[in-house]
């Protein structure tokens, strides 16, 4: 093991962010039976932005969260802080509705990210956002053959201020190891989860909002959402629970728990640094099967992601975040194939979390008008920005169906409404999700050695099992 990833190493309680910030002052629970006009379940960035578009949009309502532990726990307070324009399920947006419909879809989550930007400063939340565009680099000739397609693809949605850099422009932004090429998109930016949710949460109770905490919800019918202390009743109930949908009665199947985890190292120095480069604080990618994400945080550390152990066996989540030493070994080989000088920096923190996977890895927004209930997410790990997407729309479906309002931009895209079947029981279910992780990681592992510019057939034949093309 590795002297930069032992006993120094804090694992867990929640995530870095929480431990940089500090654990919030939990809200009391559920008091007994209550009625509201919407009920939004999961305290994450989902149920906070619709409960916050809601009540901006029409004050008179009452609408309350029901969070199970406390805002942020889940998703919400443990991920790269990609704040950035990608969308899971647009190809398949663009198979099922036409090109012209996907571009819509991609357009408006360009928007999406400028406007987090607005209401963060509009709201004074200060989460150290800095829009520096996502910088996704290739160090493999396989890779390289990726990035120009996917560059090439991107374009064709409608992002032209994107741009395709060489080996010796991608080391002027970033000095990655061996790096053959990199696309840079300015629909991107660095934020710090955990102040982006204690702020959001804030805004939205100034706004009149009621948030319970430590309040979990066991079963969702219509017009009722189920606690062990009470039943609210209201005639929208809106399941925002990504990774934690499966928890839910009679939804153990809809979205399947992806892991994720990360590592943050130590405070590097400006000597540190200057080998690095890194000045435009990018969100930093790759394009590799297993990819990784990371960011340069406001008090100058990296923070760096990737799967580790994707999926326990019946859909079941982790413990605060615990992470296996194995994974925290694993991150830290990516941080020093990155950036070899990096090899002595210890990493002080490491933690994972779970993300919503539809069967098709398709993200969607949903309000059933026959029963008032809603539900969006299934981001796939690009909820950051979306979850504001999909905020935006279940407050235009909800006040279309109660008659506020008409039609708009955001409920004719064609991620609304988009049904999916479940996924496969267990033992299915687990041995499909790690199959497919170590034929991708294989896949990077010959692609690494043998050089060849062709994608290895194992990634191509592992897309195929999971359903993602």
């Amino acid at each position: 093991m590795s002297s930069s990833t032992g006993s120094g190493t804090a694992n867990g309680g929640i995530s870095f962010w929480y431990a940089d910030d500090g654990l919030p002052e939990p809200r009391e629970p559920l008091p007994g039976d209550a009625n509201a006009d919407v009920v939004i379940v999961g305290g994450g960035y989902t149920g906070l932005w619709t409960a916050y578009y809601l009540k901006k949009a029409a004050p008179f309502l009452r609408v309350t969260v029901l969070e199970q532990k406390f805002c942020g726990y889940g998703a919400s307070g443990r991920n790269g802080g990609w704040l950035y324009n990608g969308i899971a399920g647009r190809d398949r947006y663009a198979k099922l509705h036409g090109h012209e419909a996907a571009v819509r879809l991609q357009k408006a989550m360009n928007e999406t990210v400028d406007e987090v930007v607005r209401v963060t400063a509009e709201e004074g939340i200060e989460a150290d956002v800095h829009q520096g565009g996502v910088l996704e680099v290739a160090y493999t000739p396989a890779q390289l053959a990726r990035l120009k397609a996917f560059h090439e693809h991107e374009l064709s949605y409608g992002e032209k201020d994107r741009e395709l850099y060489g080996a010796r422009e991608t080391v002027e932004r970033v000095r990655v190891a061996d790096a053959v090429g990199s696309a840079w998109t300015p629909h991107g930016a660095r934020l710090h989860p955990v102040k982006l949710i204690k702020g959001l949460a804030a805004a939205a109770e100034a706004l009149g909002v009621t948030i319970y905490e430590k309040t979990p919800v066991t079963e969702i019918r219509p017009m009722h959402a189920v606690t062990p202390y009470g039943t609210v009743r209201a005639p929208y109930v809106l399941r925002c629970t990504e990774g934690f949908t499966a928890s839910l009665k009679g939804q153990r199947r809809t979205w399947l728990p992806m892991n994720s985890s990360m590592i943050a190292t130590e405070r590097l120095t400006p000597e540190q640094w200057a080998t690095i480069g890194w000045e435009g604080r990018e969100t930093l990618g790759d394009m590799a099967h297993a990819y990784m994400y990371a960011q340069r945080t406001a008090d100058d550390r990296i923070a760096l992601g990737g799967r580790g152990v994707p999926y326990r066996f019946g859909s079941r989540t982790d413990n605060d975040g615990r992470t296996q030493q194995a994974t925290i070994d694993a991150l830290h080989e990516i941080l020093v194939r990155f950036f070899p000088s990096l090899a002595g920096v210890r990493v002080a923190h490491a933690w994972s979390g779970v993300l919503g996977v539809p069967r098709d890895w398709c993200a969607t927004v949903t309000l059933d008008r026959s029963t008032g209930l809603g539900w969006a997410g299934g981001y796939v790990g690009s909820g950051v920005a979306t979850t504001n997407l999909a905020a935006r729309t279940l407050r235009d479906l909800i006040q279309q169906d109660s008659g506020q309002a008409g039609p708009t931009d955001l409920t004719a895209l064609p991620w609304v409404d988009h049904k999916v079947r479940k996924w496969e029981p267990e033992p299915f279910r687990w041995l499909g999700v790690q199959g497919m992780y170590a034929t991708y990681r294989t896949a990077d592992r010959r692609e690494l050695t043998t050089h060849s510019a062709q994608s290895s057939r194992l990634a191509r034949m592992a897309d195929r099992v999971a359903g993602r093309h």
